[in-house]
C-alpha cells in the first residue's frame, strides 16, 4: 500500500529521498494539526536501540519554511548516529 502524498512538493521530495534510503515513511493516524507523519531510521524499524538514541523525526504539515523542514529531514539522515556507527566499523 502506498502512502499518502505530502502537501507540500519540496517536503515530497525529500521524503522519496528518505524512502531511497531505506527510512520508512508513516502518515500520522491521529488528530494533530501540524504533525502530518513520522520518519524513521530503517534500523528503528527493527526495533533495533543503540544506547537509547533513536533517528525519527516529525514531519509536519504545514511548516512555516517548507525548503528548510526538507532541509532539516534529509540532514537528519545524513547524520544519522546508527549509519555513522556502521560505516566506523
Amino acid at each position: 500500500m502506498r502512502r499518502p502524498k505530502h502537501p507540500d512538493r519540496t517536503i515530497e521530495k525529500a521524503l522519496r529521498a528518505l524512502e531511497g534510503l531505506g527510512w520508512s515513511v508513516r502518515k500520522s493516524t491521529g488528530r494533530s494539526a501540524h504533525a502530518w507523519g513520522m520518519v524513521r531510521c530503517p534500523e528503528n524499524a527493527k526495533d533495533l536501540c543503540r544506547n537509547g538514541v533513536f533517528c525519527q523525526n516529525q514531519v509536519w504539515s504545514t511548516p512555516r519554511n517548507p525548503t528548510s523542514h526538507a532541509r532539516q529531514l534529509l540532514r537528519m539522515a545524513q547524520g544519522c548516529v546508527i549509519a555513522r556507527d556502521k560505516s566506523q566499523k
